[in-house]
């Protein structure tokens, strides 16, 4: 399969993941956000130039084989205790000449508290500049345990890549 390449789009996906386990409800929201099978590889939340955020999800997630990288920026959160609440979010802001932007992640147990670190994160990343930049925007998304272990999840996928040296068609230990 060829490499994916960031598209003009990255898109800001949201899921809530419930299981018997917290990691199983991690896993649950990245597969109901079309992202289960990938190796997750955390960006340090800088937008490349040309490219723009939709906060509508409905850009497509870039698409790849199962176990290959996908570059992204996200948010987790995880509640288990009946009425505890696990909110997590994605903030940005983009230059206003096109040269890309910056992403910031908060998570907490309340909204409120999310929003209000996204915007002072984003402040702070643009003081003094904040004429050059565009913004901010944000996705919030939350869920209230009912005692099984949830997972709010905002994700920004870049691209998937695969592995290099390793192909699938090599017998185990051949590589």
């Amino acid at each position: 399969m060829a490499d994916s390449v960031v598209f003009d789009q990255i898109p800001v996906v949201r899921a809530i993941g419930r299981g018997t386990t917290s990691l199983a409800a991690f896993h649950d929201a990245l597969v109901t956000m079309e992202c289960g099978f990938y190796n997750l590889v955390r960006l340090s939340s800088v937008i490349p130039p040309g490219t723009a955020v939709d906060p509508s999800g409905k850009a497509p997630v870039p698409v790849g084989a199962w176990g290959d990288k996908l570059y992204c920026v996200y948010a987790e959160q995880h509640a288990s205790q009946p009425g505890e609440e696990a909110w997590a979010g994605i903030g940005w802001v983009q230059r206003r000449d096109g040269q890309g932007g910056l992403f910031v992640e908060h998570e907490g147990t309340s909204e409120a508290f999310v929003r209000e670190q996204i915007k002072a994160s984003l402040g702070d990343l643009v003081k003094g500049h904040e004429d050059e930049f565009d913004g901010p925007d944000y996705v919030v998304h939350g869920v209230v345990s009912d005692g099984e272990p949830v997972c709010a999840m905002v994700l920004a996928p870049y691209e998937t890549a695969p592995w290099r040296g390793i192909r699938a068609t090599d017998p185990p230990g051949m590589n």
